[in-house]
């Protein structure tokens, strides 16, 4: 007669206990024991609760393999569903096995969960238990989790129509759900008590906005909304704000652009040119938002909205400032595109820079945002999904790091970006402007564009003075590269164990085929040949979404609080000529009252993190269950830490602090 030991643990989520009866099975190297039902004096498993038991077998059923856990019936009561975090058994010899979980089984069902230590497909080479189990797993996956074209052009997502039709174990929390819809309500509400969102008329004056969302006012906000219009403000956006991955170091002033020293010369010192700024200081930036040209507008309140491509030259100044000298609002130059200059008039100057803005939200919150982070982030999450098993190393380091990410694709599908959802009604692109520009932006996306370190280097930004967002993502990026290294070394000991392991490589070749449409020209990896690509590639993986996501997503609603910061559409067609533009010219150009609030809802909605948060390297599910990945995690925490206190302290000395890549500010993945 053998002991045994078994220790349940039930995650701690609202509603995640059972009523439910619950028997497990041993499955031992020896023999498979029969089913013990679970069950004790008092109430088994609550939310919370590691509960105990003590089970006899009849023989010693050796090391033990899987465990097999089953929810089945309980009296008359009706199924529950259940979230289990672990099952731990100590043997008769007092050996421990840990069978690592978190997930929820629902209804009635057989779960089988193998021993917790991480396992590439080679070192079950000899164990057909194992290697069963890692098949019939991945088919079941494979076969609940497909994909479908949401439109022509864009990277394939899961095929489900709602949220409602998400597995348990990738909907949100209770808590997260009651929490992002009590925003929802609270937002509209306002905006409708106010009376706002069904005016279609201009803004009166600059100062009626500053009221629209009155009670969500911030330090940032408020410095926003003072300093907007500053040229030194304008060009600090392009390195802090909510974009700032779109300038890029000028080496020679493109032919569609002839800005001449004339045209500038006020704008440098008397010591320098136009030609010394850019050959010999280097010193002249561009942000040119071609790949908006061709892009359809579409209408809202019943008014045609309008895009264009506008070009904008920055000058990094002596004093550290980057500052707009010139920019013009097509990519055609001639006489109905003019160059607009500092020198020009008040109102003509705002005006470009609000094409420019303008211009610059599309490309933020369809590409950056969207494309970038959240749909490459869904197929990543797919592909980890499908084609790696618990037991995989890759699965346990990665799969913290995809939580919510479904959740919040197909509901962004549903109310955010789909047809007639929030932006749809709140943005010049519309649907369809939006469905063409993300084509176009997937068909231009490269591998280098998401590698940081290679994305500074290709844009010519490296040695950008007072750039937070490359200083402090560069940090981020060699911890989590430091970290996945750490990982990886454990379990491939060399690159032919990078090549040979077909579980890997099938991920790595579905990102390439679903994410990337298969296009070699994007210089995505189809397959990995070695540590080094394989440690960079999961680095690129991790910090696409969460740092990445954080550094586009957090600032959103304190940089657009400000509509005129941040415009969402242009009711007025781009001006052929200087001179005639005025305050109230200006006015009816921006968004009207309506669209104005709807799209600072959205980018309120988005900025607040309704609740439920892991932040980045907070793993309190326990894939791992040997010592040697924990210690690798602990050494990635405490770097962390570390780096959270120099963000800190450099704050402490910026009148706006940049705290979007601060490590408790950012989210383990893309979940908003």
């Amino acid at each position: 007669m053998a002991t045994y030991k078994i220790r349940v643990a039930t995650g701690d989520f609202l509603c995640g206990g059972t009523l439910d009866s619950v028997a497990v099975t041993l499955v031992g190297t020896q023999g498979e024991s029969p089913k013990f039902h679970l069950d004790k004096c008092g109430k088994d498993f609550s939310p919370g609760a590691v509960d105990e038991y003590v089970v006899q077998s009849e023989q010693d059923l050796g090391p033990i393999l899987l465990v097999r856990l089953h929810k089945e019936r309980y009296g008359i009561f009706p199924p529950t569903r259940w979230n289990c975090s672990f099952v731990e058994v100590t043997g008769p010899s007092e050996e421990v096995y840990r069978f690592p979980c978190y997930q929820w089984i629902v209804g009635y069902a057989t779960l089988e969960l193998r021993e917790g230590a991480a396992k590439t497909i080679s070192k079950d080479a000899d164990n057909q238990v194992f290697l069963r189990h890692r098949t019939e797993e991945l088919r079941a996956k494979q076969q609940a989790f497909r994909y479908k074209e949401f439109q022509p052009g864009w990277p394939k997502c899961l095929d489900v129509a709602t949220v409602d039709d998400l597995h348990p174990n990738y909907q949100y929390s209770s808590t997260k759900t009651s929490t992002l819809e009590v925003n929802m309500a609270t937002g509209q509400v306002e905006l409708k008590l106010k009376g706002l969102l069904d005016c279609k008329s201009s803004w009166n004056k600059l100062d009626d906005i500053r009221r629209s969302f009155w009670f969500h006012r911030s330090p940032a906000t408020e410095y926003v909304s003072t300093h907007w219009d500053e040229d030194a403000f304008f060009g600090y956006q392009y390195i802090n704000g909510v974009n700032p991955v779109t300038i890029r170091k000028c080496t020679e002033i493109p032919a569609k652009f002839p800005v001449t020293h004339e045209m500038v010369a006020k704008s440098l010192e008397n010591h320098t040119t136009l030609d010394q700024e850019l050959e010999q200081k280097g010193n002249l930036f561009l942000v040119d938002c071609e790949i908006l040209e061709g892009v359809p507008a579409t209408e809202l309140n019943g008014r045609r909205q309008h895009i264009t491509a506008p070009i904008c030259l920055l000058r990094l100044t002596p004093q550290g400032e980057l500052l707009p000298i010139a920019i013009q609002l097509t990519q055609q130059p001639g006489p109905e595109s003019p160059i607009f200059l500092p020198s020009d008039s008040e109102w003509d100057w705002a005006l470009a820079k609000f094409w420019v803005r303008n211009s610059t939200f599309h490309i933020h919150e369809v590409l950056t945002h969207l494309l970038y982070t959240h749909l490459m982030a869904e197929v990543f999450t797919l592909a980890t999904i499908r084609h790696l098993p618990m037991c995989h190393p890759l699965y346990k380091l990665l799969i913290p790091h995809t939580r919510y990410t479904l959740h919040i694709n197909v509901l962004g599908r549903v109310r955010l970006f789909g047809p007639g959802g929030l932006i749809d009604e709140a943005t010049a692109t519309g649907f369809h402007g939006l469905s063409v520009l993300l084509a176009k932006g997937l068909s231009a996306l490269t591998y280098s564009t998401l590698c940081l370190p290679d994305d500074l280097k290709e844009r010519g930004v490296e040695s950008l003075p007072n750039y937070y967002y490359k200083e402090d993502g560069m940090k981020l990026w060699e911890a989590i590269h430091s970290f996945v290294s750490g990982i990886v070394s454990l379990y491939y000991p060399d690159d032919i164990s990078v090549r040979e392991d077909p579980e890997l490589q099938a991920w790595v070749a579905e990102i390439f085929d679903k994410a990337l449409l298969g296009r070699e020209s994007s210089g995505f990896p189809s397959h990995l040949e070695t540590i080094a690509e394989l440690t960079k590639y999961l680095t690129m993986v991790i910090f696409t979404g969460s740092i990445r996501h954080a550094s586009v997503n957090n600032g959103q609603f304190d940089f657009g609080a400000w509509m005129p910061n941040y415009p969402s559409s242009m009711r007025k067609p781009p001006p052929k000529a200087k001179g005639n533009a005025t305050f109230e010219s200006n006015l009816e150009t921006l968004p009207d009252v309506s669209t104005t609030c709807r799209s600072l809802f959205i980018l309120w909605l988005l900025s607040k993190e309704p609740g439920d948060r892991r932040p980045l390297g907070c793993y309190p599910a326990e894939h791992f269950t040997e010592e040697e990945p924990k210690q690798v995690i602990a050494t990635f925490q405490n770097r962390l830490a570390q780096i959270s206190k120099e963000i800190e302290e450099r704050n402490r000395h910026l009148p706006l602090p940049y705290n979007y890549l601060n490590p408790p500010e950012i989210e383990n993945s893309t979940s908003i």
